[in-house]
Parts: C-alpha cells; sequence; structure tokens
C-alpha cells in the first residue's frame, strides 16, 4: 500500500509558473484525506505560495503535506502554519562561480536570446537558477523555445565541465538549476524518507523530467516507484486512478499501482 504521493509542480500539476486550476486544487485536497502528499520543485518557497498554497483550503489536511521548494534543499511541514526543517544554502563564493559558470556556458552553447521578460539567473538560496528567457517569460514563448530539451541538455553538457563540484539538472520549460552536489530530488526523497518514516518503496512520484539529465530523475533512481506524465491534464489522471486505489480500504489492501 503507497502511503506518499510525491509530485513535481511546473509541468506536472500546473503550467510553467502557473497556478493550480481548480480541478486540481480539488484532486490535491482529496488525495490528501487518503495519502500523504509531497511537493518537490525547483521553484522557491514564494512560488509554492503563489502557485499551490493560495488555492488549497487551509484546513488539517494540510498537516499531510510536504513541501520542498529548490529541488529538496528546502522542508516545509505545516503545523498551524508552515515551518521550514531545513535549507542547504549556497556560501557566497559558491554563488559567484556558479552564476559566473552560467553565463559561461549559454554564451558558449550560442543560446543566449536578444528578448528576455525579467532575471535570467535568480538566486533561491540553495539553488541558483537559469531561466533562458526570464522568471516571467509567458508560457508559450516558453513551450516554444526548448520543446525538445536539446538547448539545454547542451548548455548542461558545458556546465558539467565548468562546474564539476556541483549538481546541474533541467527543470521548468526554460530553466537549469544548480544544487550543491549529492542534493537533488533523490535527496528530498530520502529527507521525506527520514522525516515522515516512510520507505521509498511506499511512496510514488509523479513529474514530467523522468528522463537522464531531467530533475525528477534522480527520484526514481532513489527507488521510489515514478510515474512520467506530459502535462497537468494527464496527472490529474493519475491522481484519480490513485484516489480509486487508496479511496477504498478493502481496495487499498489489494491494489497495486506499479
Amino acid at each position: 500500500m503507497k502511503k506518499l504521493i510525491v509530485f513535481d509542480l511546473d509541468g506536472t500539476l500546473a503550467a510553467s509558473k502557473s497556478p493550480l486550476d481548480s480541478e486540481m486544487a480539488s484532486l490535491l485536497h482529496y488525495l490528501l484525506g487518503v495519502a500523504r502528499v509531497a511537493i518537490i520543485s525547483g521553484g522557491a518557497w514564494l512560488q509554492f505560495e503563489k502557485q499551490v498554497l493560495s488555492h488549497l483550503p487551509c484546513d488539517d489536511l494540510l498537516a499531510k503535506l510536504s513541501i520542498l521548494p529548490t529541488c529538496g534543499t528546502q522542508f516545509f511541514q505545516f503545523n498551524g502554519a508552515w515551518k521550514k526543517l531545513y535549507a542547504e544554502d549556497f556560501t557566497a563564493d559558491e554563488k559567484v562561480k556558479i552564476v559566473t559558470s552560467l553565463s559561461k556556458a549559454v554564451e558558449t552553447a550560442g543560446f543566449a536570446v536578444e528578448k528576455t521578460w525579467g532575471e535570467t539567473i535568480e538566486d533561491r538560496g540553495s539553488q541558483i537558477t537559469y531561466s533562458s528567457l526570464g522568471q516571467q517569460a509567458p508560457l508559450e514563448e516558453k513551450v516554444k523555445w526548448d520543446a525538445d530539451f536539446a538547448k539545454r541538455k547542451k548548455i548542461k553538457t558545458i556546465l558539467d565541465t565548468l562546474i564539476p563540484e556541483f549538481s546541474v539538472r533541467l527543470g521548468g520549460a526554460t530553466s537549469i538549476d544548480v544544487t550543491k552536489p549529492g542534493i537533488d530530488k533523490a535527496y528530498g526523497i530520502r529527507k521525506l524518507r527520514d522525516i515522515l518514516h516512510i520507505s521509498t518503496q511506499e511512496m510514488i512520484y509523479v513529474g514530467d523530467a523522468l528522463f537522464p539529465g531531467g530533475n525528477d530523475y534522480p527520484a526514481e533512481q532513489a527507488g521510489v516507484i515514478s510515474i512520467p506524465v506530459k502535462s497537468p491534464t494527464e496527472t490529474k489522471r493519475v491522481i484519480e486512478a490513485i484516489i480509486a486505489c487508496l479511496g477504498d480500504d478493502q481496495q487499498a489492501r489489494t491494489c497495486k499501482v506499479d
């Protein structure tokens, strides 16, 4: 029986930098009634507040929701209010090296863009994120820029040689996430295991970047049964199936999502 359902955010629960729609919010709230839920994303805490938490009912079920911003390098739980359990922040020198390397990798790859919307490099404390078109770029522009991930894979290959001491992952629609070595979504999965006392065999992970180099892939490597999706619409159908399986006590004893 699965006890914890873990989700990516952008591209999985909602479109990039967009809020949950009403159907997804209702499904997540219903899911919290039958299982624990966690969300791991490259986004910062404020992004979770805008995209997710402001669209969910503020009731006792939030105690069953764990929020892990910046690819699991931070962990928040609800106990009357949201509390941060830990954060794996960069030093000032590390930030300078990462930002300099990101700029060099983009230039070397030849993918610098003329028009951007907002900052392209964001310091999230425990993660540095490069967004090719800027943090506020329209979704339709993001979708067109790197639909097959080829541009970011090339940038990542260059970054891996410039900053081999850090973890580099593709995330969102146009972004690249850099974290401390060994700290990625697998790290977040292990934190969920240790803090919630739920084994990886009792988890399911749902994400849209479950391929080598994708920022969801480490979750699968951590031993969690993973379900790849291509859009929030597919995720809704997955959630409905999980609810149907776990929502009935008799079914929950025999149903296997994997």
